[in-house]
This record gives structure tokens, sequence and C-alpha cells, in this order.
């Protein structure tokens, strides 16, 4: 399987980075190519453009300034997202890229009649999201109805793709979290994608 692993933060020595570097050698470890597209590192500008915005309904969307990262994408079979959770959200640069990359024409088709858009990424089997959150598991689950899941889960991969592998691999409280707790984390996240 090719993956296409998507990192959004800042920090090349962040958490964040240590998940991919540990998720990366374990997938290839199993034999899977891994693509890694490091926002950041590339330069991604997450600004939806005037033209990609003014052709967001026409027949023909306007994708030429995001159009190598849209070729990554559909040359993949996976996709695995790993970026932290800040105020209960994406950073802004992975919600750029849903919005920028993840556009008509390449990720779903408008449907004509109005209704539910058509997905169009049938080439990705496998949608997974590793990420941290500040606060506890508490908050993120009984107090804010973990928001990053369902937009992830019910929106980004059901309205793309269809029969998804989908899953969401989440450390909570890492605010707070001991070097042990982190540790504990990445042998957990190794152990899952040991078997994609």
């Amino acid at each position: 399987m090719h993956i296409l692993m998507v990192l959004a933060h800042p920090l090349e020595d962040s958490f964040a980075a240590s998940v991919a570097r540990v998720a990366r050698k374990a997938l290839e470890g199993r034999g899977h190519t891994v693509d890694l597209l490091d926002l950041y590192r590339e330069g991604f500008d997450p600004r939806l453009t005037v033209r990609e915005r003014g052709s967001y309904f026409h027949e023909h969307y306007d994708a030429s300034d995001v159009s190598a990262w849209i070729a990554r994408i559909k040359a993949a079979d996976g996709l695995v997202l790993v970026f932290p959770q800040w105020w209960f959200n994406f950073p802004a640069i992975l919600k750029g890229f849903f919005d920028r990359v993840f556009a008509p024409g390449v990720a779903f088709d408008h449907d004509p009649a109005g209704g539910r858009i058509v997905p169009r990424l049938g080439n990705i089997k496998l949608f997974w999201a590793l990420t941290s959150t500040g606060s506890p598991w508490w908050v993120v689950h009984l107090y804010m109805g973990n928001p990053v899941k369902r937009l992830l889960k019910r929106g980004i991969a059901a309205f793309c793709g269809k029969s998804l592998d989908f899953r969401m691999i989440s450390m909570h409280d890492m605010d707070r979290a001991t070097q042990a707790k982190r540790q504990r984390h990445l042998e957990r996240v190794r152990a899952l994608v040991s078997r994609i």
C-alpha cells in the first residue's frame, strides 16, 4: 500500500514529528511505501485563493496552485494524518489543506441536483489520524463531544471516500504528559500501525 502521511506541526522536534517517524518506520517495516508530506517544511499555504473560491461551484475547479499536492493524494492508497489538536480543532495549516486539496473534482463532485456531494477519493482505502490533545480525555469526549473525530469521520472521510478503514488514535492531556506516557503512546502507535 502507498500511504500519504500528512504532518501538520511547525516544530521539527515536536511530539507530532516523533509520532510521524514511528508510524512511518512501522509502515515501511510492513512493506508499505510512505510519502511524507510535511506541510510546514513544504511551505504549504493554507489560504484558499480568490481563483479557487471563485471556481468552487463551476464545472472546472481551478486547482492549478495545488496540483502537485493533489497528484500525491491521487497516487495514494491510504492517508495518515499526524497533527495536534489546538482549541479542539485542526491546526490552521491542516484545515487549509482540506479546503484547498480536498476540492471539487478531486475529493468529491457536487450533485448537480443540489443533494449530497459525491465522493471521488475511491483510491483511498485507509484514513487514519494520529493526534494529541492538551485537554484530558473527559473534556474532549464528554464536554466537547470529540469534534475533530466527528469532523474527520462523518464529514471529510465519509463525504470523500467509500468503505474507508477509519481510525483515530489520540493521546490526551499532552500538556501534562510525562516522558513515560509519551513513550507508551509511541509504542501504542507503533503496535497499531504495524497491523496495517
